[in-house]
């Protein structure tokens, strides 16, 4: 039969998140993308640097208007990349705790509790932590809610 529509906002007072139709890159191949550019090269030698297909290469710099909408240099180490969410998931799984994951990747052990806690992915009634799960919210929360006014204005364009 199933559940009624909604009967999750009811329980938890959150609104569903969206499901991706499909895997969305990465953001830092995006970012290694934008660096490729601003280094001069032409999309469709930047695409095929970072290693992807020059249709992906053209679609990025058509949907940003041909600018970047993040800071092009790696992020400080304020976030976690996805190589730490991956250690955390493997040491996870092998039963370390959190002070001990967090010697280990040199962090607070706030951090990784915060992250543990925030990413973990619910289903089937467990807290288990998949890194991949932990990259597809922090991507959610990442873009900037405003249109760069490259991509609105077609005057600014010219």
């Amino acid at each position: 039969m199933g559940r009624p529509a909604g009967w999750m906002k009811e329980l938890t007072g959150r609104a569903p998140m969206k499901s991706p139709e499909k895997p969305s890159r990465r953001r830092d191949v995006e970012r290694l993308f934008w660096g490729e550019i601003a280094k001069g090269l032409c999309i469709e030698d930047a695409a095929i640097a970072v290693g992807v297909s020059q249709a992906a290469g053209s679609r990025w710099f058509r949907e940003r208007g041909g600018m970047s909408t993040f800071v092009i240099v790696p992020l400080a180490g304020r976030y976690l990349s996805f190589e730490e969410q991956e250690e955390i998931a493997l040491l996870r799984i092998q039963g370390a705790g959190v002070r001990e994951i967090a010697r280990f990747l040199g962090r607070a052990a706030s951090t990784i509790s915060r992250e543990l806690r925030r990413n973990a992915a619910t289903r089937a009634g467990r807290l288990d932590y998949r890194a991949s799960v932990a990259q597809w919210k922090a991507e959610l929360m990442a873009p900037r809610p405003k249109t760069a006014k490259l991509v609105v204005n077609e005057r600014l364009r010219d």
